[in-house]
């Protein structure tokens, strides 16, 4: 069932008046105001989204196990694509196949640093930081475990999506789970239920983004700002997240309201950026703590299969570690599909490839290191966690080994939040395209909402909303989940009539072409010489 929609005045208005009335002494009352009123709906929603059935000890949250299985069945269904299809995947992202004049708004390299850039947020550095201390070290094995799974989930939303994305009238395109839900089942007969179930994602897409991929990241980031700053007693900035926010938005404003291309031009430099400079603040520490690597691996491998202290045993680490997994790689989510279908690219299974590349960066590459150097702190200061949660344990650690090294954290984690939030806006305005038009008046105007909610985010805590738009955000996996395995046999046809084509040599390797053809060119010319 599709979700009622209020009237769009209503719908666009009460952001806008809530940011209109928002200021620095105003920021408690506010506060206390919205939580009362959002408070009710978000804990029915979160009691129903992420309810739990008792395990063994252990508390089973159903949304948890619905992803799991889809990315169980991906890739079992796909042969383990995710082992098969990296070494084709690293080929179409350094360019080999593509051809300038194929269908879509971006490379394969900009589609993807997008869709990372949308992953990789605060949870990969705070995140695992409180899954380890909730469930041990042997968390980081599930939660690798659960990337590598995951990577096969990413490769069927995102070729479904770059399948059955939509040419716009200006030339732009538009994709992800709403339109693959809607055209997908109207194919197999099912329109009214693709509408309902396409709809219902847009709804979710564009409410849930508004809170983790937007207000949580820039609280995140202000308050971790304000830690390297002089902390909330001395630093200039706190008491001051309005100016933080609007900078922030300002910043985040002048990026958006390009569109994806201008997106896309941000997160190809921005990505391998903070990427290399977050693995290798974590490789630097770890080789200064080689010393407890040993441990590390035997402390992981021992508490992912006989973990003490954690509720539930085994079964409990598992979850945590499976449930860390999928709040930071979002397979199953299909939030990431929509930022793949912008590609340009003549055949949508070339994109499914390139997705695998975003598990193994997010969770199995990023997650790891941030894991291995919690674990590795822990060796020489089992307490240096207490009294510390999310960024501020990550930040410890770092700080143990190299005392200045939170300021580049911070930078860091403000690369982070800045990228997170740019990709999230795009999910959004699709979601929000799909359910109100591609005018360009409804664009502009939730770009601008989008941009004021990052200020809301800086200035006052909204716990409830965030707790609300998580919810709406995993709901959303259980209509594209379905999506998946409805139409799963789609990209298994797809997929065999693209091999086929690699095959035959229809689908040119341009590179490895444009290779063959210089060495003829620089033989017939030695072949020349010779007989002159």
């Amino acid at each position: 069932m599709s979700l009622p929609l209020p009237s769009r005045p209503r719908f666009w208005s009460f952001p806008l008046l809530l940011l209109s009335a928002t200021s620095s002494a105003q920021a408690a009352s506010i506060d206390q105001a919205t939580e009362a009123l959002i408070a009710p709906v978000a804990s029915l929603f979160s009691s129903l989204i992420f309810f739990s059935l008792p395990l063994f000890g252990a508390e089973l949250p159903l949304v948890v196990l619905w992803l799991v299985a889809g990315a169980v069945f991906c890739t079992v269904y796909f042969n383990f694509i995710n082992v098969r299809g990296l070494g084709h995947a690293f080929k179409l992202v350094r360019g080999d196949y593509a051809h300038p004049g194929d269908q879509g708004e971006v490379s394969h390299f900009q589609a993807l640093a997008t869709a990372v850039s949308g992953t990789v947020g605060i949870g990969n550095i705070g995140g695992v930081a409180i899954a380890i201390s909730l469930g041990g070290p042997g968390v980081l094995f599930w939660m690798v475990l659960a990337g590598f799974l995951g990577m096969s989930t990413k490769f069927v939303e995102c070729a479904l999506a770059t399948h059955y994305r939509r040419q716009n009238a200006d030339g732009s395109v538009s994709g992800g789970p709403m339109f693959y839900l809607a055209r997908g089942l109207a194919e197999r007969g099912l329109p009214r239920l693709g509408r309902a179930l396409g709809r219902f994602y847009a709804v979710g897409i564009v409410i849930g983004c508004l809170g983790i991929g937007n207000m949580f990241q820039s609280n995140q980031a202000f308050m971790q700002f304000v830690n390297v700053t002089g902390g909330a007693e001395a630093s200039w900035f706190a008491g001051r997240g309005w100016l933080f926010g609007l900078i922030m938005a300002t910043l985040i404003g002048t990026v958006i309201i390009g569109g994806i291309k201008s997106i896309a031009r941000v997160t190809e430099k921005v990505v391998p950026v903070m990427a290399l400079l977050y693995c290798s603040m974590a490789l630097l520490v770890l080789g200064m703590n080689a010393e407890a690597i040993p441990f590390a691996i035997h402390a992981i491998f021992q508490g992912a299969f006989t973990p003490e202290g954690v509720a539930g045993g085994t079964l409990g680490a598992i979850i945590i570690g499976f449930q860390r997994a999928v709040f930071s790689n979002e397979a199953g989510i299909g939030s990431s599909a929509i930022a793949h279908a912008a590609v340009r690219t003549r055949d949508p299974m070339t994109e499914g490839y390139v997705s695998l590349l975003e598990p193994l960066v997010d969770t199995i590459v990023i997650c790891s290191l941030t894991g291995l150097v919690i674990i590795t702190t822990l060796y020489y200061d089992p307490a240096f966690t207490d009294g510390a949660s999310g960024i501020e344990m990550t930040s410890r650690a770092f700080e143990r080994n190299v005392a200045w090294f939170p300021l580049p954290l911070s930078v860091a984690a403000l690369l982070f939040a800045f990228s997170t939030a740019i990709s999230w806006s795009y999910y959004g305005l699709k979601g929000w395209s799909y359910l109100f038009g591609e005018g360009r008046l409804g664009r502009n105007l939730f770009k601008l909402l989008f941009c004021g909610f990052i200020v809301i985010g800086s200035m006052i805590q909204l716990q409830s909303m965030l707790d609300l738009s998580d919810a709406l955000v995993f709901v959303i996996c259980v209509p594209n989940i379905l999506g998946i395995y409805l139409l799963a046999p789609v990209i298994k046809r797809e997929l065999k009539r693209y091999h086929r084509k690699l095959a035959s040599g229809e689908i040119l390797d341009h590179r490895a072409h444009a290779s063959r053809s210089s060495a003829s060119t620089t033989s017939t010319k030695a072949s020349d010489s010779t007989n002159s």
